[in-house]
């Protein structure tokens, strides 16, 4: 049987209300939203990259996502002592460049996790809980702000993939 990438629950937020809800609701939208985007296709099709100028594919845009989440939340906000994914120290697009189709479940999966952890381990955090970036001060809530950012960039190339690989629009 051929592995499809399953559909995400729908996520909803707040509009109104307390500042955190709001901008984990904002999150989760946008998380869900790459999912949904990735939805229905193969494995073999989440590793095509159908622009021919670029790297870009959805299974690399799944294993960059879970290396970001995994990367600002757990290790620089929460000081885990993790590891990280897909070869970031070389700071050669590993998420990118190195795809194996046979490992889309695994990584769709993987990212999902990586939600649940970095969610558990930013949790009891204040917003106001400053990091340094490069020898600059950035809040948790900057953070959250910077997160929602990166997805809604990725999620704007995700589109224009998932039509340039089977034509499907408005997912």
């Amino acid at each position: 049987m051929t592995w499809h990438s399953p559909t995400p629950d729908p996520v909803d937020g707040p509009m109104t209300g307390d500042e955190r809800p709001i901008l984990q609701g904002m999150l989760d939208h946008q998380r869900t939203t790459l999912l949904n985007v990735c939805a229905g296709l193969t494995a073999e099709q989440l590793a095509e990259r159908p622009l021919a100028s670029s790297n870009l594919s959805l299974l690399g845009l799944v294993r960059h996502m879970a290396k970001v989440e995994r990367i600002w939340l757990r290790k620089r906000v929460a000081v885990e002592d993790v590891e990280h994914l897909h070869n970031f120290e070389a700071r050669d697009d590993t998420d990118f460049n190195h795809l194996d189709p046979a490992d889309a479940p695994d990584a769709v999966e993987s990212l999902r996790d990586e939600w649940a952890l970095a969610d558990r381990a930013v949790a009891d955090i204040d917003l106001d809980h400053e990091i340094d970036v490069h020898g600059s001060a950035m809040s948790l809530r900057m953070v959250y702000v910077h997160l929602v950012q990166e997805y809604a960039r990725h999620n704007g190339h995700a589109d224009l993939l998932r039509e340039a690989v089977d034509g499907t629009t408005r997912r």
